[in-house]
């Protein structure tokens, strides 16, 4: 990997978008933004792209990843539909929805990119950059999240920045993100499955489909020891501090990630206290999570606690991050 390479940054438009698809072409790395959190893009045709996206991230190569593509007959030629995927797509594309899918007879995602696996994680983003840097480069574009891996995901630009600087080619700078977790994944299996909760609440899902979904085992993995999807590794999504949930009462030092007006004992003693919605709405939680987790982990806390967020809504996208971020750290 050429860490050392000079990283460039551009502001999102009509020459970024040209410059992320010729670096796309030429099998470079792009971090852009779409409506979830920052991705990092390489051909999803190119192992040797995939390869460098992999060394890039420090992301283990058995983890699948994501196919974003621009539109559906695009995402025809990848992946296999059946009537509930149908659905799904028809509704809620493009927007924070991943399905995972059966490979086509043809597909041209690289067998590295889905980790050996038959089937294929697709996407087809919301975001305009996001849309039109795929509508420019004219084919899949693997994207997992601009970070290095199992680290906190990135937002913004400057989080990409500050993670990969002179591991990647590009950063399109397309400021803040608005949805701030990554895309629910759904397994379109004998039965849909709820392969990872994320922007995308499961009501909606499940209403679309008329059924509930199945849960998987928790970290569910296949016969191989892989993955069924990205982001199912146990410990992900990880500041450097300790992450203790669900805190009712704070230990001195300890830096508070708070949700609500809820009182909580202790606080005066907090080092830092950030709030990811003082009003408890829960949209706003999301697009402020991984944003509020790292600049509490810049401060130098040894400890983050987090104040108990609801089960509900985005909340079980907030809870999922919040306990893989914890892994470990308890």
């Amino acid at each position: 990997m050429n860490v050392g390479l000079k990283t460039q940054i551009l502001p999102a438009g009509e020459a970024a978008v040209a410059a992320a698809a010729r670096a796309l072409s030429e099998g470079g790395l792009v971090a852009f933004p779409t409506e979830t959190v920052y991705g990092l893009g390489a051909d999803a045709t190119n192992p040797a792209a995939i390869a460098r996206l992999y060394q890039a991230k420090g992301r283990p190569a058995f983890n699948p990843l994501i196919a974003h593509v621009g539109d559906l007959a695009a995402a025809r030629q990848i992946a296999r539909f059946d009537a509930a995927a149908t659905a799904l797509a028809e509704t809620f594309w493009p927007g924070p929805l991943t399905l995972v899918l059966p490979k086509t007879e043809g597909c041209s995602v690289a067998d590295l990119a889905t980790a050996g696996l038959d089937t294929v994680a697709v996407r087809i983003p919301a975001h305009r950059i996001a849309r039109d840097i795929l509508r420019e480069f004219g084919g899949p574009v693997v994207a997992p999240s601009a970070n290095i891996s199992g680290h906190v995901s990135p937002t913004t630009a400057a989080h990409v920045l500050s993670d990969l600087a002179g591991r990647i080619d590009l950063i399109v700078n397309g400021g803040a993100v608005e949805v701030g977790v990554e895309s629910t994944i759904v397994g379109c299996f004998d039965a849909p499955t709820l392969l990872r909760p994320g922007g995308l609440p499961r009501a909606e899902i499940e209403r679309v489909l008329g059924r509930v979904l199945v849960q998987p085992p928790t970290d569910a993995e296949n016969e191989g020891g892989q993955p069924l999807a990205p982001g199912m590794l146990a410990s992900h999504y990880a500041p450097r501090a300790r992450v203790r949930l669900n805190a009712v009462a704070l230990e001195p030092g300890e830096a508070l990630l708070a949700f609500g007006l809820g009182a909580i004992s202790g606080i005066d003693a907090a080092s830092h206290v950030m709030n990811l919605s003082g009003r408890g709405d829960l949209d706003e939680a999301a697009a402020n999570l991984f944003g509020h987790l790292r600049a509490l982990d810049s401060k130098g806390a040894r400890t983050i606690a987090v104040m108990p967020i609801p089960e509900e809504g985005l909340g079980e996208a907030i809870n999922d991050r919040l306990r893989r971020a914890a892994v470990g750290r308890e």
